[in-house]
């Protein structure tokens, strides 16, 4: 079976995100979502919970009409950025012979241990970037919600957190810092 592993923070789910879950989707007999830093939440970089990114994840892939038997979902806690976080993603997955991401350190770490890293088919990441979606939120511009699937949109503003982002970058709290 060819598995592969795709890990991204998805603060929030958007539509480069699908886009790259179905390339992965075409090319692999399964793919593992794996959510990063999901011990972080309530900060302006990120602004939402583990489970709530799950919620919009799973939520846009049914939405989308991808079959969820073919994916795996994996939460990270959030670690240090270095060699050994490769061996705890390991744990915290089930086996893969792929990496797909944008980070280039993330490339990196895993291509010195011995995987097959791609990087995904852009689409427009000026548009389709969780800091510049978070960032058209603080502004009070709506247009972030053309950027997300339509149950990423009705879910942050059920659960308000348009308005979470916005306090978050308002009290810019000791430690943590603005992105937008």
């Amino acid at each position: 079976m060819k598995r592969c592993l795709m890990i991204a923070r998805f603060q929030p789910f958007h539509y480069g995100h699908l886009k790259a879950i179905k390339y992965c989707y075409e090319k692999f007999d399964e793919v593992i979502v794996t959510v990063g830093m999901a011990s972080q939440s309530h900060t302006p970089e990120n602004p939402f919970t583990c489970g709530e990114r799950l919620v919009m994840i799973r939520e846009s892939l049914k939405w989308s009409g991808l079959d969820l038997s073919r994916i795996v979902t994996v939460t990270l806690p959030t670690m240090e950025v270095n060699r050994a976080a490769v061996h705890n993603v390991k744990l915290y997955s089930p086996p893969f012979t792929h990496v797909i991401t944008l980070n280039p350190i993330i490339q990196q770490l895993f291509r010195e241990e011995g995987y097959d890293v791609i990087i995904p088919p852009l689409e427009d990441r000026n548009l389709y970037s969780g800091s510049y979606i978070r960032h058209l939120m603080v502004n009070g511009n709506s247009e972030w919600k053309k950027l997300v699937p339509p149950p990423v949109a009705s879910f942050i503003e059920e659960i308000k957190g348009v308005e979470r982002i916005i306090m978050l970058h308002k009290e810019r709290l000791p430690g943590y810092y603005a992105t937008a």
